[in-house]
C-alpha cells in the first residue's frame, strides 16, 4: 500500500530555511500576448483571468493542496487537498503604467517577489501585469519550493500552460479527498519506521550509508573557501531583480566555438557581472576567484530503482582576476568539466528529518564561505506556451538566495530566447545594475568573438 505524501528531508530543510528568515519560494515572470482575458472594452479581465486558471489547475493537483502538521509523533508534515481553492486569494492583477517597459515590470515584480507564502492554503500565487507596451500583459507565479525545484517547477507550468493557442480546460473538478485521521497518520508513521527497523539489522547497509555521508561532508569541506570580499555577508529577506533577455542560438554558437556548453557561457558571464561589481567598489581581482554554486540533476541508469530527482550540487571557480571573456570562458569550460566528476550529493534521508540538525545546517549555511552566486540554469520548451490562447512571448525564471550567497542567477531556454534573470540581497548589493552589465557586456563579447570574421573587400 502506498504511504501518504510526506515532506521529505529536502522539504523540510527548505521549510527551515524559511523560519531562518530566507523566503523559500522560486518562480517565473513572463509576458503574455494582450488577448488574455480581455473584456469586450478591451480592458483586461481578472474574472476571466481566474476562471482560465481555475479551469486548469486539474493539471496540477499540488496547487490544490496544502499542508498538514501533525502532531510530533505522527510524523512529518504531509500534503492534503483543501477543502475548497478560493483564486480571490490566489490570483491577483495590479495595473502596470500605461506602455510601460520590461524596467517596470521587473520593478512592480520586485515588490511582489519578497513576501512570504502563506502554508496555510496552498502555496503558489500568481498575479497578471497589464499595460505592458504593445498591448502585452505581466505575469508573475511564486510557487512555494517545496512544490518543485527548478526542472520541477518548469514542468509544472508547461503543465499549468497550454501548448497550442486552442487549448482547452481539461476535465471536472474532482471533489477534495476527505480529511486524514489520526489513525490513517499513525499507520503510516509505522509503516514509514520499519525500514529504519530493518536497518538497525543490518549494520553493513547503515556503515554504507555514513561512509556515503562522510564522503560527502569530505568533498563538502574539500570546497576552497572564497577570499572575503563585500559581497560576505548574510542574506536578508529584501530581493533586487533583473533580467537579461538572450538568444538562445546565439549562445550556443558561443558554447560550439569554443568547445563549452552552454551552462558553461553562462557561468563564464557570471563572472564577468562579479569581477565588474568588485571592480565597481575598488576590490582587488587580480588573481582572484569566487565559487558558483550550481544545483546539479544526477543522470542515473534507467532502473526501476533509479530516482529521477536525484541531484546534488557543484561548486565552480569562477577566475574573476581574467579581462578576456574568451579566456574566461576557456577556464571555465575546463573547471566545470572537473567540477562535474565530483558532485556533492545533495542532503537527504533520516538526519535530515531532526529538527535539531536542521538547526544546525542553518548555522552552516549562515557561516559558510564556500560561494558567492547561486547559479541555475533550467531546460525549458522549445515550442511556445499559451494561457487560454494567449501566448507566451518571453520567460525569467527567478531563484532563492540563502545563507552568505547574495546574488543568485536563474536562466530559462524556451522558445529560441534565453531568459536570465539577477537576484540580490537588498542590502548586500543595492548596485545590482552593475552586475547586470558586466553579465551583459560578457555576453556581447562572447558573442562577436564567436562570429566568422568578414572577408576583406576588393
Amino acid at each position: 500500500m502506498a504511504g501518504l505524501d510526506r515532506l521529505s528531508g529536502p522539504d523540510l530543510l527548505m521549510l527551515q530555511s524559511e523560519e531562518a528568515g530566507w523566503p523559500m519560494h522560486i518562480g517565473v515572470v513572463a509576458v503574455l500576448d494582450g488577448t488574455v482575458a480581455v473584456d469586450a472594452d478591451g480592458r483586461f479581465d481578472i474574472e476571466a483571468a481566474r476562471r482560465a486558471v481555475g479551469g486548469r489547475l486539474n493539471r496540477v493537483p499540488r496547487f490544490r493542496q496544502v499542508l498538514h502538521v501533525p502532531p510530533r509523533l505522527l510524523g512529518p508534515p504531509v500534503w492534503v487537498d483543501a477543502p475548497a481553492v478560493d483564486l480571490t486569494r490566489h490570483v491577483h492583477v495590479i495595473p502596470l503604467t500605461p506602455q510601460a517597459d520590461t524596467a517596470q515590470l521587473v520593478q512592480a515584480v520586485e515588490e511582489l517577489w519578497s513576501p512570504r507564502l502563506d502554508l496555510a492554503r496552498p502555496p503558489w500565487e500568481m498575479w497578471f501585469l497589464p499595460g505592458l507596451a504593445g498591448g502585452r500583459v505581466g505575469m508573475l507565479l511564486k510557487v512555494h519550493h517545496v512544490v518543485a525545484d527548478g526542472v520541477g517547477g518548469m514542468a509544472l507550468l508547461g503543465a499549468l500552460l497550454d501548448r497550442e493557442a486552442t487549448g482547452e480546460p481539461r476535465g471536472a473538478d474532482r471533489p477534495p479527498a476527505p480529511p486524514l485521521s489520526t489513525s490513517a497518520l499513525l499507520r503510516d508513521q509505522l509503516r514509514r519506521l520499519r525500514p529504519s527497523g530493518r536497518a538497525l539489522a543490518r549494520p553493513v547497509g547503515l556503515v554504507g550509508r555514513a561512509n556515503r555521508a562522510w564522503f560527502a561532508l569530505r568533498e563538502l569541506d574539500a570546497v576552497r573557501r572564497v577570499p572575503p570580499t563585500s559581497l560576505d555577508r548574510v542574506v536578508g529577506p529584501g530581493r533586487r531583480l533583473r533580467v537579461v533577455d538572450g538568444r538562445l542560438d546565439l549562445v550556443r554558437d558561443v558554447a560550439h566555438a569554443h568547445g563549452a556548453t552552454v551552462n558553461d557561457v553562462l557561468l563564464a558571464a557570471v563572472a564577468g557581472g562579479l569581477r565588474a561589481l568588485l571592480l565597481s567598489r575598488g576590490e582587488d581581482v587580480r588573481d582572484r576567484h569566487s565559487l558558483a554554486y550550481e544545483p546539479v540533476t544526477l543522470l542515473l541508469r534507467r532502473t526501476a530503482a533509479a530516482r529521477p530527482d536525484a541531484g546534488g550540487m557543484m561548486f565552480v571557480p569562477l577566475p574573476l582576476g581574467i579581462d578576456d571573456a574568451v579566456e574566461r570562458l576557456r577556464r571555465v569550460a575546463v573547471a566545470a568539466a572537473g567540477c562535474k566528476q565530483h558532485v556533492i550529493p545533495a542532503p537527504s534521508g533520516g538526519p535530515n528529518r531532526s529538527r535539531l540538525v536542521r538547526r544546525l545546517m542553518m548555522r552552516v549555511a549562515a557561516r559558510q564561505r564556500w560561494a558567492d552566486v547561486y547559479v541555475a540554469d533550467v531546460p525549458g520548451p522549445r515550442a511556445p506556451l499559451y494561457l487560454a490562447g494567449a501566448q507566451v512571448h518571453e520567460l525569467y525564471p527567478v531563484v532563492p538566495l540563502t545563507g552568505r550567497v547574495p546574488v543568485g542567477v536563474g536562466a530559462l531556454s524556451y522558445a529560441g530566447r534565453l531568459g536570465i534573470t539577477v537576484v540580490a540581497d537588498r542590502d548586500a548589493c543595492p548596485d545590482i545594475q552593475v552586475f547586470v552589465d558586466g553579465l551583459r557586456a560578457a555576453l556581447t563579447e562572447l558573442e562577436h568573438a564567436a562570429r566568422p570574421r568578414d572577408l576583406p573587400t576588393a
